[in-house]
Parts: C-alpha cells; sequence; structure tokens
C-alpha cells in the first residue's frame, strides 16, 4: 500500500513543521481532506477459461514435452526451477501461464532443448508453438482488462516541466538536491517504484517555497531585500539561458562556438541601463575572442575578450531602453576558432578559441527605475497567477479576488477542477495569512505553496467508484486522459487546448485523441520529451555519464566526444520523432547526426565545427542506433569490447526476449588488464568460456549476435583488426538465421520487424502507462504493433495505437478489500498548534 506523505512524516519532519509556521499550516492546508472517493488494493482478475481442446494437446504437445522437456524439467530439483511434469492437460497451459510463456519463447528460439540433446523437428516445434500460442492469446484476449495504474508521483523531470508550464518560468536548481528516483520495467516513472520519503517531502516543502516566491513578490520581500527583483540583478554564468553554440559548465556558461547565452529581464520603466559580464577567453589563433552584449536580437556594443581564466575581466555596456516590460540581456560570441593539426601545420595557429561567461548583470542607472512596483504591474508570471486584484482593501474583497485567482491556478495545478473544499481550504489559509499582517500576496504566496505540496499536484491519483464485479472496467475521465497523454508526450501538465477539450467531454472519442496526439507530436516538445525521458532509458544512454573507457587504450574518447555521442543518438531519435519516420529506421538508414569531434571518431570527411548536422551515410558501416558509439561505449567493457553485452543489448532492447541473470558462482571472461586463464583471440575466449555447460545455453544466443559487432572498438571505432588478428563478424540470430558484420546483421534484424515493433510497442506502453506490462496486455500489444505495421512503421501510428488501445483509455476498477488509509489529514489539533505557532511568528515578525 502507497503511504502517503504523512503517514510516513518522521520524528524529524514532524519537528520541522513545529519550527517552521507557515510550513506547517501550508502542509495542514495541502494535505487534509482530499476528494471524497476511497483508494483500495486491487485483486487479481479471473480469466474465464477459453474453448480449449484436451485432445489437441494430447496430440501435438505433450508427446513433445514428455519425451524432450521432462526428463530435465521435473520435480523439485527441476533444471532453472521449471517443472513441467505435471501439466497433463491443456488447463495447465492457462493455469501456469507465465511458465508456458517461457517454454514457447524457448522452443521457438531453439534455446531448449539445449545443444547435445535430442532434438524435436521443426514440425513439432511448430504445432507445440501454434497450440501454446493460440491457448495464451485466447486466454488474455478473452480477460479483457485494462489494468491499475499506483497512483504515481511526479517524477524530477515532470516536476520540473510542470513547475515550468504551471507558473510560466524555470527556477535554476530546483530539483539538484531531490533524491533520485527509483527505475521500474526500465524507466523512472513508473508508480509503483515512485515513494515518497520524509526527506522527498521536506525539498518539495522547500521547493514549493522557493517557487511562489520567485513568482509572486510580496511587499515584504521587497522591504526584507531592500530592493526589487527588478532592481540589479545578476545571473551566474551556469544559470544563463543559451540559444545556440554553447551550456553550461562549472560555474560557467561555455560559448564553443557563435552563439549566445543570457536571461529575460523586466525593464520598469523607460532608461538607461547598466549591463556587466564577467568573462573571459580560451584563446586560439591570431585574435581575442569578440563579445556583443544584445537587447532583445539587436547588438549593442562589442568588446574584445583578451581577459583569462586566472584573471577574468569586468566588461560593460549602456542600454538605453525607449519602452518598459520583459526583454530578453545576452552577450554572443562572434568569432569562433578551430583548427587542428591536420588543418594548419604551424603550431601557432592551431587550437581552439571559445568564450566563457561567469555572470551577466544588468543595473538600472536612475535610482527612480528600482520604486517599488505595484501589483498590476509585476512580472507576467505574477499575473498569470494573480489574474484578479482586490476591489477595494477590505477583508471580504481580498477573499474574492483570492478565491477567483485560485480557481483558475487549482484546475491547471491539480489537472481537473478543484472541489469546493479543496478551494475553500486554500482561501481559507491565505485568510489566516493576513489576519497575522501579512500582505494579500503574501496569502497568495502560501496558498500556492500549499497547492504545490498537495498530493493532487504532487502525485497523478485516479480514483475509482468502488465495484463489486471482479472484471469491471471504467473508461478514464476526459481529465484523466488530458493527463495520461500531457505526460506521456510532452512530461509535463496538459497545456489549457487539452483542458478545454476535457471540459467539454470530448476526450472519450478515439479520433479527438489521436488528433490531440498528433498535434503535441508536431510540437518540439514532444520528440525533446520522449528523447530524454523515453529514449535515453531504453537505449541505455543515461549510463555514458558513467562508463569509463581506458584513455591510454582509447585516447580519442574524451568529455566532449562523450558529449557528442549522447548527442547523434538523441538527435537522430528527435529526427525519427518530428518527422515521423519509419521505427524501423531505428535498426537501419543512411543517415545520422554529427559535429567534428564525432566525425573524427568515426573517420567521416567533410563535417568541420562543433554543430551538429544530418549526415548521409555511404557505405556499409554504419546505419541505425546499433551502429552508434553512444550504444557501443555503453555495451562494452573499459578496456574492450564485450559480445555478451552487446548481443544482450540486442536481444533484450531490440528484440524485447530477456535473457536470465547468470547462475550464482559463474565465472566471468577476465578483462584484458588482468591474468589471462583463457587464451586466443576474444572469439577463441569466449568460445573456451562458453565450453561450460552452466554458460552455453545463454551465450549461444547473445555471443553470436554480439560477433556482428566486433569490427567496433569499445568506443564505436571501426577496425579491422583485434590486437593483430583479423575480426571474424560472422554469426547467426537465435533461429539460425545467419549474417557476416554490421551490414548484414542490420538487415537480419530489419527482417525481423514485427518482433522488434512488439517489443518497442510494449516499451512504449509500458512508458505511457507508468505501470510493467502483464499477460493480459499482451493482445492489446499484439493489436498495437498490428496497427503500427499497417501504416508503414510510423512513429505517429504507434503513439496513436498506443492512446486509443484500452489499456491507455480504460482502467480497472476498485474492488472491495480492506480499508485502505485516506490521503493523509492533520488533526484538529495538530492545525490549532501550527496555527498558533504561526501567530506567534507572526506578532515578532510582522514581514517574515
Amino acid at each position: 500500500m502507497l503511504k502517503t506523505p504523512m503517514q510516513r512524516c518522521s520524528p524529524r519532519l514532524a519537528l520541522t513543521l513545529s519550527a517552521v509556521p507557515l510550513a506547517g499550516m501550508v502542509l495542514c492546508a495541502s494535505f487534509a481532506a482530499p476528494p471524497a472517493k476511497s483508494t483500495r488494493a486491487a485483486g487479481s482478475v479471473a480469466a474465464p477459461g477459453p474453448n480449449v481442446s484436451d485432445a489437441v494437446y494430447r496430440r501435438d504437445v505433450l508427446p513433445v514435452i514428455d519425451e524432450y522437456c521432462v526428463p530435465c524439467h521435473t520435480g523439485d530439483d527441476a533444471s532453472a526451477g521449471l517443472s513441467l511434469s505435471k501439466d497433463k492437460d491443456a488447463a495447465s497451459v492457462l493455469a501456469h501461464r507465465d511458465l508456458w510463456e517461457k517454454v514457447a519463447a524457448n522452443i521457438e528460439s531453439k534455446h531448449m532443448p539445449p545443444k547435445g540433446m535430442p532434438m524435436p523437428t521443426d514440425a513439432q516445434r511448430a504445432r507445440v508453438l501454434a497450440f501454446v500460442q493460440a491457448t495464451l492469446s485466447q486466454a488474455v484476449c478473452d480477460v479483457k482488462d485494462p489494468g491499475r495504474v499506483t497512483a504515481r508521483r511526479l517524477n524530477r523531470a515532470e516536476y520540473e516541466n510542470t513547475v515550468r508550464d504551471l507558473v510560466g518560468v524555470s527556477v535554476p536548481g530546483l530539483t539538484e538536491d531531490f533524491p533520485s528516483d527509483d527505475v521500474g520495467y526500465g524507466f523512472d516513472n513508473i508508480g509503483d517504484v515512485l515513494t515518497l520519503s520524509p526527506l522527498q517531502l521536506e525539498k518539495y516543502l522547500a521547493a514549493a517555497g522557493r517557487i511562489s516566491r520567485a513568482v509572486i513578490a510580496a511587499p515584504e520581500d521587497r522591504r526584507t531585500a531592500g530592493e526589487t527583483r527588478r532592481g540589479p540583478h545578476v545571473i551566474a554564468g551556469d544559470l544563463l539561458d543559451g540559444k545556440a553554440g554553447g551550456e553550461p559548465g562549472t560555474g560557467n556558461y561555455t560559448l564553443y562556438s557563435n552563439g549566445d547565452a543570457g536571461f529575460r529581464y523586466e525593464f520598469p520603466a523607460p532608461g538607461r541601463y547598466l549591463v556587466k559580464a564577467v568573462a573571459w577567453e580560451q584563446q586560439a589563433g591570431p585574435e581575442s575572442a569578440k563579445m556583443a552584449f544584445l537587447l532583445g536580437e539587436t547588438p549593442v556594443q562589442t568588446v574584445d575578450v583578451s581577459a583569462t581564466e586566472a584573471n577574468p575581466g569586468t566588461y560593460e555596456a549602456t542600454l538605453e531602453v525607449r519602452k518598459a516590460g520583459m526583454r530578453r540581456v545576452a552577450v554572443s560570441f562572434l568569432n569562433d576558432y578551430y583548427r587542428s593539426e591536420q588543418d594548419t601545420p604551424d603550431p601557432k595557429l592551431r587550437g581552439d578559441r571559445n568564450l566563457l561567461i561567469g555572470s551577466l548583470e544588468v543595473r538600472p542607472l536612475s535610482a527612480a527605475l528600482v520604486a517599488p512596483p505595484t501589483v498590476a504591474a509585476l512580472s507576467q508570471a505574477q499575473q498569470r497567477l494573480i489574474r484578479v486584484l482586490p476591489a477595494n482593501s477590505s477583508e471580504s474583497a481580498k477573499t474574492a479576488a483570492t478565491r477567483k485567482n485560485l480557481t483558475t491556478f487549482l484546475l491547471r495545478a491539480y489537472r481537473r477542477p478543484a472541489t469546493a473544499a479543496e478551494t475553500d481550504r486554500l482561501v481559507n489559509l491565505a485568510s489566516r495569512v493576513r489576519g497575522q499582517g501579512g500582505s494579500f500576496e503574501r496569502g497568495m504566496q502560501v496558498a500556492v505553496q500549499a497547492a504545490l505540496v498537495s498530493p493532487s499536484f504532487l502525485f497523478r491519483i485516479e480514483q475509482d467508484p468502488v465495484s463489486r464485479d471482479p472484471r469491471a472496467k471504467r473508461p478514464l475521465t476526459d481529465y484523466e486522459l488530458a493527463t495520461r497523454l500531457a505526460y506521456f508526450l510532452w512530461s509535463s501538465m496538459p497545456d489549457d487546448r487539452l483542458l478545454a477539450l476535457a471540459s467539454q467531454k470530448k476526450l472519450q472519442d478515439p479520433i479527438t485523441l489521436q488528433i490531440e496526439a498528433k498535434r503535441m507530436l508536431r510540437d518540439p516538445r514532444a520528440a525533446q520529451t520522449l528523447g530524454d525521458n523515453f529514449a535515453a532509458q531504453w537505449l541505455q544512454l543515461r549510463k555514458l555519464s558513467q562508463i569509463t573507457p581506458d584513455t591510454k587504450r582509447f585516447p580519442e574518447f574524451t568529455d566532449e566526444v562523450r558529449s557528442a555521442m549522447r548527442s547523434e543518438t538523441l538527435l537522430y531519435f528527435q529526427h525519427v520523432v518530428g518527422d515521423d519516420r519509419s521505427v524501423l529506421d531505428f535498426l537501419d538508414s543512411n543517415y545520422t547526426y554529427l559535429n567534428e569531434p564525432l566525425a573524427r571518431l568515426y573517420g567521416t570527411a567533410g563535417v568541420t565545427g562543433r554543430q551538429f548536422r544530418r549526415v548521409v551515410l555511404n557505405g556499409s558501416q554504419r546505419g541505425g542506433v546499433l551502429t552508434q558509439a553512444s550504444v557501443l561505449s555503453v555495451t562494452s567493457n573499459p578496456t574492450r569490447t564485450s559480445p555478451v553485452k552487446r548481443g544482450r543489448f540486442v536481444m533484450e532492447n531490440l528484440l524485447g526476449s530477456p535473457i536470465p541473470m547468470p547462475p550464482p558462482g559463474v565465472g566471468q571472461l577476465p578483462d584484458d588488464n588482468k591474468r589471462k586463464v583463457l587464451e586466443g583471440t576474444l572469439r577463441q575466449r569466449m568460445e573456451q568460456h562458453r565450453s561450460d555447460p552452466s554458460c552455453a545455453s545463454c551465450h549461444a544466443r547473445m555471443d553470436p549476435i554480439g560477433f556482428g559487432l566486433e569490427n567496433y572498438n569499445a568506443i564505436g571505432m571501426w577496425r579491422k583488426l583485434d590486437d593483430g588478428h583479423l575480426i571474424d563478424a560472422s554469426g547467426a540470430l537465435p533461429g539460425g538465421k545467419p549474417f557476416s558484420g554490421p551490414q548484414q546483421l542490420r538487415l537480419a534484424l530489419k527482417a525481423k520487424a514485427p518482433q522488434f515493433t512488439y517489443n518497442l510497442s510494449e516499451k512504449l506502453l509500458t512508458y505511457a502507462l507508468g505501470r510493467g506490462i502483464e499477460s493480459a496486455d499482451r493482445c492489446n500489444v499484439d493489436l498495437i504493433a498490428q496497427s503500427v505495421a499497417k501504416k508503414n512503421y510510423r512513429f505517429s501510428a504507434l503513439v496513436t495505437a498506443i492512446v486509443t488501445s484500452e489499456p491507455f483509455r480504460y482502467r480497472r476498477a476498485d474492488r472491495p478489500a480492506a480499508p485502505a488509509p485516506r490521503v493523509a489529514s492533520i488533526s484538529a489539533t495538530a492545525t490549532a498548534t501550527v496555527t498558533n505557532a504561526a501567530a506567534k511568528a507572526q506578532e515578532k515578525n510582522p514581514h517574515e
């Protein structure tokens, strides 16, 4: 049972609440009395027995199992713990569904029986497979169970994106000290593993305070700080936003090619402003770095930056602002320079010129420009939250304005209309803040903070009525569908269009769902977030930051190359999504994305500069994600390649055939920097390793695939020799399809398009739902994969098939069970305690 934040409240957190008055009031408001629906534990679904034939089972299946399987798989000592000796009729296949799914997979791949044992004929295998697959498919499709998703806490990426889209600003470093999210079924958005600890709740409370204060400027904050947020404003370099040509570094922003970095500043009035930049150069070539100050897109002044990192310089420009409002202030790098040894024989002309920004500051030159603004003149973000001002200074007018503002805000924050009780609770909280001397804005600040630590904001909750039908299901509400769709494609909250369609109850229509999914896919956010949050986990790109290739063996591997590897695969994935290409491009294509450092690693000529561009591939060396350096590097060892890891990657991530973990005590092939117990080429040593019976069965499936990628070294560079030995890149896929070299391997994988599409459909459905795929989902995954194939494997076809599928649009209803605890509420005594503490603190310092 998922514990709610207050149920898991630690003594340390309880002490924190008593010591921080407003924090206690915030939590009282956000965790009391949830919507009046209880959440029950879900039981198992009883599948109706399909009309299976015992006669067919006894004729086609039982003789094969008894002759070829039972000798090893029987009794308590059955091999791999799988006993088949008791399954004597067709009903056994249904009763032991998970077992027979493994049996079918092993028979189909010819993984079983193992080599050296008596083998069934292909005709016998085909008859067993036909019966088992038909029986299990019929059972699965008859169940029609859409499953249930555990209430999902927003993970770090979803939290940051939601905050940005909700309040209209990004708060730097908002989640950097949050605990990392756990991973389940390969992804970090799985409801079952996204628990909420007391430490996490403390972080959410602190973050909510930062957000509310960053967006809403209260008079108390201005008096305390001594200046307005629109007075002198300094942004550290690593917090600047760059449009192109660079990235944040450690305490600075590095512009490694022509581009710019800056931030948005609200000019309160026309006048003169001073902009300062702390900057230095990494010198190369015959001249210093040139830096231009920009107001919007307009250059204001250009300076030469000759300062060094050891002694940074401060450079200034004066801005003449003719109109108040929000404008971007930035600096740009104008004269990028890069020459390698291949470019010039003169050592003095070689090098890489870069511009680094330590900080950027804007300061009004007139004191009149920093006068405290009225609420109506505040930032766009604040106006987004405070749309209605009090009609007068009376308490009733402030309460009415607070209610109107919160009603609009909570619709977006909770992804549904808030109940009257939820709104009242936050309105009353704001009133208590004003009753203790706080301003109207301070009351809104605290109410927003409370909303941002509410379970309705932090969790995606789908609450059900209780049903006594064990197979009951219900369609998701329109608001639940809007939320599922938005977090699937954008990892963020629904936009105004989705919320409007939900309010009109139009999202129940599958056609409307398809239209909206395609609209959202056209938005650049879809390719970006699906790349960062789905592809980076599916293709294991997040492991790139952890790998440590031996730089003595592979001096070409640098942090710049590591970053380029990741960028290539993400840009490639984003192209497939954004251009709605065939998902089979992931297996093979004639293009990729390269910049000069990565092109040099690949031996590709004609690519200069650090900007990535689409490159048409010539020849047979590369194509698809499997031949990209990112995947090849994360599936290697520090000193050598690993056919095992690469073969396992193909089996599990591309073909969806999981490999069991090795038995305890089974040895590993020694790395090259250790004592070599086995001798010869890598292939020969691995063949010796496979001679161990405990290793042979699994390695027979993985190693032949990995050998097909041996022309790539441990960081993805092409080679023909390995330690002086000519590489043999021949192999075979499970089932006997032979190939020689990576090009034939790619074609062999592409020939398995149905299996790849099923696997990709299963993984993307897992990501979309936030739960693992169960046996009852298999029929739906089949339908999704078939729909994709009929539409030329377009990525949009995969997405629209998922969002119109039964698991996405429905959920199994709640069933009676032991009473489940409600989402946490705080007792009246606790409420009184923190409220009194808040009152006393307010008396001591009315502006805190």
